[in-house]
């Protein structure tokens, strides 16, 4: 069974970088596309960007675009999440998935497996 695990949330300032990591084990990887989502307390999870199994197609929500940046690197079987210039509305739990498919999709249940999450935290 697949396992994700992501590192590198915490607390940054408004303005800030921060550079998110899911490490999948258990299974093949090469051949699956990614995803992050994320979720606030009291709101549904919601997407926030996608990529395809081989990194030819990026899928972003309207509100990260230009700031995020989804990447992978099948030798490590890791995906990426670069966030650039936070904002406090960018505060919540990250999770990463990933699903049977090569090509990336933006809804929950298009994917099937999640990571734990990791708490991104935006102050003013």
């Amino acid at each position: 069974q697949l396992q994700l695990v992501e590192y590198g949330g915490g607390l940054v300032q408004a303005g800030d970088s921060l550079r998110l990591s899911c490490v999948v084990s258990g299974g093949t990887f090469v051949d699956k596309s990614m995803a992050w989502f994320r979720q606030v307390p009291g709101k549904e999870r919601e997407f926030v960007a996608a990529i395809s199994s081989n990194s030819v197609l990026e899928q972003y929500a309207d509100s990260v675009k230009g700031r995020f940046t989804i990447s992978r690197d099948n030798r490590l079987n890791t995906v990426y999440l670069q966030m650039n210039s936070l904002k406090q509305e960018d505060t919540a739990v990250y999770y990463c998935a990933i699903r049977a498919e090569s090509w990336p999709a933006m809804t929950i249940h298009d994917y099937d497996y999640w990571g734990q999450g990791t708490q991104v935290t935006v102050s003013s």
